[in-house]
């Protein structure tokens, strides 16, 4: 599944992941391939994503807005 995250500077990254932990209004999430198709609020937390070969990220965010939709994850943060 490709992840894709962007703050108003600049694309912070693009590439295929296996799942990615997002902080959400009502608690952190995980999304997985095939995840339903939604629409979330993120708050203050990381953004925690694991790619293909078992290599783990991070990226602090203070808030934002996520949308997963046929296996793509659009994030944008503040």
């Amino acid at each position: 599944m490709t992840l894709k995250i962007i703050s108003t500077e600049d694309i912070l990254f693009q590439g295929e992941v296996t799942s990615v932990s997002l902080p959400g209004r009502m608690g952190e999430f995980t999304v997985l391939r095939n995840h339903a198709s939604l629409i979330s609020e993120l708050v203050t937390g990381k953004i925690r994503f694991t790619d293909p070969n078992g290599n783990t990220e991070e990226i602090p965010v203070e808030g934002g807005l996520a949308d997963v939709d046929r296996n793509v994850i659009s994030v944008c943060i503040f």
